[in-house]
């Protein structure tokens, strides 16, 4: 037992009285038991009955039970070692086909099939995605969970395949049940009310989303579609709830501004590639005049980056005008004074492009919301200034966005440059601008570290 788990264990010791864990330990002892009956029963009727029972007792777990119950998972429903040990030597001994699935059957943990027996309740596949999300808010702390949270990571993998998912447009005459929930999810710009919702969802807007027949009226994923006439700058005038209305007729640009995963218990599973995709294609179907594909993207990760960066700008070529402007984003509203943010503008901007284009310092961009478009074969188009003021904005990015430009024919070979040879597929702008910055100029770290302390002469070459 590592010390982390340890810990773990003595905390919950300390926080549950011993009577009350006692209880839990009852009530978790009464649904393994269920969960035991269900992996043995082979009747189908009785079967679904089982998984009823079983999944009403986990329901009726409090959350200090679950730690109990998911230790249970582990001890009573992973592989048996002696016979993974007997298969494995079978199979090596022998590589037949029948030695391989006998392998292949004691490899995989009893867990998954009684996940696939809790899924023929009704009501299943929710608790389940949610018995995932309760477990991932405290895998850190205990990694002896993991086998679990990799069974059902791999099982929603299935069950969420592209087979299954239906694409919708959300409209204001999508029931009100899912209209709240878009309100709820939003997770990059925040919707304040049911007039912002409204704009969003108006004639030159559009909002799609992938749901499952398991969870009707939960959308999984859900992207957000500005039409405009030419790539937007700025996301502001994008929300703006009192923005005039374009005719989407006129319109020849799609700008995706935002995109949320909605089920934290569906971590992992990939569906926003798909997504994008998709809705460009339908677009495309819709408005036959529209060519421009393109996002307005946060860059998260920038300021983090730019913080650790400053000691290597530091020693890099000329870095005084670079160093002011990365002091002046410490001010109190630079942002809103025009002569603080225009004197920081150009240095900021390369700093942004080398971070997007190099920032992982093999070609491989760091930035999390760049990786997940430039791995959809998306092209890194523009970086705009200013074009995200709000508090998160200025907090993250210096204010600035990104358009990411999706060029049909051309994704699947922007893709292959990106995830096989780790370029970034990057317009001639962008790429002049990462050579501006004085971190492009800089020696690599290898040739730094080979040089002499300044002061220090250099030892002469052998002969």
């Amino acid at each position: 037992m590592n010390t982390t788990t340890s810990f773990f264990r003595r905390l919950v010791r300390s926080v549950v009285p011993a009577g009350e864990r006692g209880r839990l330990q009852r009530q978790v002892k009464q649904a393994v038991q269920l969960c035991h009956a269900l992996l043995s029963e082979r009747g189908e009727v009785s079967g679904a009955a089982l998984a009823r029972d079983a999944l009403a007792a986990y329901n009726a777990l409090p959350e200090a039970a679950l730690p109990f119950f998911f230790d249970r998972l582990v001890s009573e429903f992973s592989p048996d070692p002696a016979a993974l040990d007997q298969a494995y030597e079978a199979y090596r001994g022998q590589p037949t086909q029948d030695n391989l699935i006998r392998l292949q059957h004691a490899v995989e943990p009893p867990r998954q099939e009684l996940f696939r027996r809790l899924n023929m309740a009704p009501g299943g596949t929710p608790v389940i995605v949610d018995m995932r999300r309760r477990l991932l808010a405290t895998l850190k702390a205990r990694p002896e969970w993991r086998g679990i949270d990799a069974d059902l990571a791999h099982l929603f993998n299935s069950w969420f395949n592209r087979g299954f998912l239906v694409l919708e447009r959300i409209d204001w005459h999508t029931p009100a049940i899912v209209l709240e929930k878009l309100i709820e999810y939003e997770a990059v710009h925040e919707i304040t009310g049911w007039k912002d919702l409204r704009r969003r969802l108006e004639g030159d807007r559009r909002c799609f989303a992938f749901f499952h027949p398991a969870l009707p009226h939960e959308p999984l994923i859900f992207i957000e579609v500005a039409l405009t006439r030419g790539m937007s700058g700025s996301v502001q005038p994008l929300l703006a709830p009192d923005a005039p209305t374009l005719d989407p007729n006129e319109a020849d640009t799609a700008v995706f501004y935002s995109i949320t995963n909605c089920q934290e218990g569906l971590r992992g599973v990939s569906f926003g590639n798909l997504l994008i995709k998709q809705v460009a294609q339908r677009l495309g179907q819709e408005f036959p005049r529209m060519k421009t594909f393109t996002t307005l993207s946060p860059v998260p990760g920038f300021r983090a980056w730019l913080a650790g960066a400053v000691p290597r700008l530091a020693e890099a070529p000329q870095p005084k005008a670079t160093l002011e402007a990365v002091r002046r984003l410490e001010e109190a509203d630079w942002h809103k004074q025009p002569a603080s943010a225009e004197a920081a503008r150009k240095e900021l901007l390369a700093l942004c492009a080398y971070y997007l284009v190099n920032g992982g310092g093999d070609g491989n961009s760091v930035d999390p919301v760049a990786r997940f478009h430039l791995g959809n074969g998306a092209r890194l188009e523009r970086i705009n200034w200013l074009a995200d003021t709000s508090r998160r904005g200025i907090q993250q990015s210096a204010g600035m966005m990104v358009n990411y430009l999706y060029r049909l024919e051309q994704v699947e070979d922007n893709h292959e440059a990106f995830v096989r040879d780790h370029r970034v597929v990057a317009s001639t702008e962008i790429r002049k601008l990462a050579r501006e910055c004085p971190l492009a100029k800089a020696k690599p770290a290898e040739e730094r570290r080979a040089e002499p302390p300044r002061g220090v002469a250099a030892k002469p070459a052998a002969p």
